[in-house]
């Protein structure tokens, strides 16, 4: 595999997470579900 692929697969892996948790994110904020980070960070805010 030459780097050329290697970090176009990367970016497109690393793409899919980001969109993946954002819209999971978006998906309870719309049901006004609390989101967790699993860091206690948004507990600490309210």
């Amino acid at each position: 595999m030459t780097s050329v692929k290697a970090a176009l697969l990367s970016f497109a892996m690393l793409s899919a997470i980001v969109l993946c948790g954002l819209g999971i994110y978006a998906a309870d904020a719309a049901n006004n579900h609390n989101a967790v980070d699993g860091y206690g960070v948004t507990a600490s805010l309210r």
